[in-house]
Formats: C-alpha cells, structure tokens, sequence
C-alpha cells in the first residue's frame, strides 16, 4: 500500500468521482476558536467517500474477473459505492447488510441495482460466514470495505485533494480530522498527506463506545470493540482497525479524538446551519471533534471531513430540532 496506488486510483476516478470543495463558516470558526476548514464527502456520489474505493477496487479488477461480478458487506455507504460502481460497469453486485441499517442505505443500495442479503449481526450472525458461501456458490470478487488496498487507495484520493486545497487556502500545517471506522479513509488520507502535505497529520475521530482505533493507537496494538452495534453512528461502526490500515495509522496518525452521540448531532445541526449540508451521525463526528475537542488540537487551523450523508429523515429531523436552535 504506498501514494503510487493513490495516483494510480486517482487517474481511474478522473471524470467519475467528484472533487469535492474545502468549505468554511466564520460561525464554526468562533465556536472552535481557530479556522475550521470541512471536506464534504456527502457531495460525493451516493452521499459518501464510498464511492471513491468502490470505483477505485471494481476499476482494477481483471475485465473477465469483474464480469463476473462483485460481492460488499456493508451497513449502507460502502454498499452504495460498490453497487454504482458495478452498475456503471455493468456488472452484478450482491452487497450483504445488516438487517439494522437506516432503511434508507438498504433501499439506494437496491435501487442502484444490487441484489442486496440481510444478516442479523445484533443476534450474532456472521457477515463473513454469508459472504463466504455466496462467493463460493457465485464466484463473485470480495471487496472489502476498508482493509482493501485498492480501496484504501481510492479513499486516499481524498487525501490528495485536501493537499492541494490546503495548499492554496495557505493552510501548511493543521490536523485533519477523520471520521474512522476500519480505517481506509484515514489510512489513505494520511498516505496521500505523507507524500504531498507533510505538515498536515491525519487523526481519526470515533463515537463514545466505539473508539477502537483511538484505542488502538493509545495501546500499539489493535483494540476491538465490546459490541457490534448500538450507536447512532452506523456508519463507522467496526469492529476493529483492520489488519493492512492500522500499521499505516500508527506509523503516521495522531491521537484520535472521541465525541458523544449528541456532539456528532449538534454537529449535523451547525453543518445544516452554517454550510447547508446534510450529515449523517457518524459523517459529522469529525466535524463534532473539531468543535467540541478544541483543547485536544493545536494549531490555527484544522480540516476535517464530512464523510457521509445518508441519514434517515427522522434522525435528521431530530438532529434540527434538538440543536438548530
């Protein structure tokens, strides 16, 4: 896994992917008392970075091995991005989910084609084992949600932008703060940073319950968490740092950074308010650490991701009620 895959990734993306912008608000910069600067992945195709490893890993694939189509587990975002990347190539996509994820990530993942496998993870049953069987009976290519070079690659094309945005907004040194599940997003990131902006460090950012990677890195050895499920953020909810992503974030991440539910929905709010995006939970808890974890970053400046927003209505509504003030 090394920045020539991330090039690599991002010559295949060109004219697919969206270059997403690097967004600010003099409103977020009082509250987190420095200049705040917000990479919004929920403009990305299918409301996510997702889409970003998913076209990244079907678009390397051997043409007789992707014809034979693809298989996901995911709770909705990676679902989503592997599903349109298939479907832009046209071929199948299985994309197996569990059965407590936001009914809307269940219904796009089924709209942009893909045949879409239930499991129970709250009673036990194991995504692996499902997906095993179906590659087995199918011969579908696995692609994993984040312990996946190629889409630890595609995700890092995030990273490449962040640089040259930072760059021509004058920003040479800051923290960029990553909402983190298994860790793709801010292993690629911090992999792209390494290579073209080295006075910016990559830190995850991680719901309270779930902080596995945080933990991780304040342990030197990978952390799991106690359950599988159980938190708003749905989105990044792992069971652990992955295998080939936490070397890479222990090489070269800070500390992470940890925020309650209601801190990652108050920050939904004042993404609404202030910037006129729709985050979901576990895509605003960067956002939250970057308002509410002032005391734990340094520096005059601090970029953070936006990196989902697919967000069942009722949940949002009660984001705006709650905290829009």
């Amino acid at each position: 896994m090394n920045i020539d895959m991330i090039r690599a990734a991002a010559q295949r993306l060109e004219g697919h992917a969206r270059r997403t912008p690097l967004l600010s608000s003099p409103f977020l910069d009082e509250i987190a008392g420095r200049r705040v600067l917000v990479k919004p992945e929920c403009l990305q195709h299918t409301g996510s970075f997702k889409y970003r490893g998913g076209r990244a890993a079907v678009s390397a694939l051997d043409a007789d091995l992707r014809a034979r189509g693809v298989l996901a587990f995911s709770s909705g975002n990676h679902a989503q991005g592997v599903a349109l990347a298939a479907r832009e190539f046209g071929v199948p996509a299985v994309i197996i989910m569990p059965a407590d994820a936001p009914t809307l990530k269940i219904e796009n993942t089924r709209a942009l084609g893909a045949e879409v496998v239930l499991y129970d993870r709250a009673g036990g049953e194991s995504r692996e084992a499902v997906g095993d069987r179906i590659k087995a009976e199918r011969g579908l290519t696995l692609i994993k949600p984040y312990d996946e070079p190629e889409v630890i690659a595609g995700q890092g094309t995030t990273g490449l932008e962040i640089a040259e945005q930072a760059r021509l907004a004058g920003v040479a040194e800051a923290d960029v703060l990553v909402c983190c599940g298994g860790g793709g997003l801010t292993s690629g990131i911090a992999l792209a940073l390494e290579a073209e902006a080295p006075g910016l460090r990559a830190r995850p950012c991680e719901p309270e319950g779930f902080d596995d990677a945080t933990r991780s890195l304040a342990s030197g050895h990978i952390e799991e968490n106690d359950a599988p499920s159980g938190n708003i953020c749905d989105a990044i909810l792992t069971p652990s740092p992955g295998q080939i992503t936490f070397p890479i974030m222990q090489r070269l991440c800070g500390p992470g950074l940890v925020v309650s539910e209601d801190e990652a929905m108050q920050a939904m709010a004042l993404a609404f308010q202030r910037l006129k995006l729709v985050a979901e939970p576990g895509g605003a808890v960067a956002l939250a650490a970057a308002l509410f974890r002032a005391d734990q970053i340094e520096g005059d400046a601090v970029i953070c991701t936006i990196s989902g927003g697919n967000v069942d209505a009722g949940l949002f509504a009660e984001a705006l009620t709650r905290f829009g003030g």
